[in-house]
């Protein structure tokens, strides 16, 4: 019974891992294909033949190098401000004793609970009188503040063991060089896992950019990404919009596979506990 019990746990899992990455490996596949290819019935899972006019297309026909380089910028600079200053809040609600600190974080919770289109009209607004529609403030400002990273930092701080801090206060250290030089560094699994999130957040984001841009010189690869499509379904460039579509999930997958190690195993450990 035992060994039915384990056998089915991995077919499902092996199941469910085929169902995820089918599509991805079908989106591989399509790029490769000609028109024909893509539209042959019955259908062909291997390009043949194997092409690159599709990615020669997409850098020919848009500025994608641009595009790319817009998305990069705006999702690093993004993460860089979130984690710092999730990190500092969250540091400052673990350790400080301050009046209404409970209010104020319960108030950080709340937020977590709010979804993120109802903030899209009065942001909007916001970024209109401070004239920063189309620029990259609008597009990196709203991204660098989150309820989710201060709560999820303060709860890794919590664990950090006090002798330690104790121990750089009797050698002289202050409040910021404890933080900067001592907890921060001891924190770096949480910082990656919130650095995988929100780089992931916003590299993928859509309707904010959309809604906030109007020139190429500052749109993102999701935006560009709705150039291949139009409102007739035969028009779609199916081949176009699956080598961008590849392009725009490679550094995601990438920024994944260098932090899996710390997202996966050291986020576990909940840090130095005492």
């Amino acid at each position: 019974m035992k060994k039915f019990i384990k056998i089915t746990g991995y077919l499902t899992i092996i199941l469910g891992a085929i169902t995820m990455i089918a599509p991805f490996l079908w989106m591989i596949s399509v790029s490769f294909m000609t028109d024909s290819q893509i539209f042959s019935h019955p259908p062909s899972f291997v390009p043949k033949p194997f092409i690159l006019d599709n990615y020669i297309h997409v850098f020919t026909k848009l500025p994608l190098a641009r595009f790319f380089a817009n998305s990069l910028f705006v999702a690093l600079t993004t993460t860089i401000f979130q984690v710092l200053f999730s990190a500092m809040a969250g540091y400052t609600f673990a350790r400080c004793n301050f009046k209404y600190k409970d209010f104020l974080f319960f108030v950080f919770l709340i937020t977590m609970m709010v979804p993120p289109q109802v903030n899209i009209i009065p942001l909007f607004f916001v970024m209109k009188e401070l004239h920063w529609i189309d620029t990259y403030q609008a597009l990196i400002l709203p991204g660098i503040f989150g309820g989710f990273g201060v709560f999820l930092m303060r709860q890794w701080f919590k664990n950090l063991s006090y002798e330690i801090e104790d121990a750089a206060r009797i050698d002289g250290c202050n409040f910021f060089e404890i933080f900067f030089k001592i907890a921060l560094p001891l924190s770096i699994p949480a910082v990656v896992t919130l650095g995988l999130f929100t780089f992931i957040t916003t590299w993928n984001s859509f309707m904010w950019p959309l809604i906030v841009t109007n020139s190429t010189d500052i749109t993102t690869l999701p935006v560009a990404l709705s150039q291949f499509k139009s409102s007739f379904r035969e028009t779609i460039l199916w081949g176009d919009l699956t080598a961008c579509s590849v392009i725009l999930s490679l550094p995601v997958i990438i920024i994944f596979l260098l932090g899996k190690k710390y997202f996966i195993n050291d986020i576990l450990s909940g840090g130095i506990k005492e």
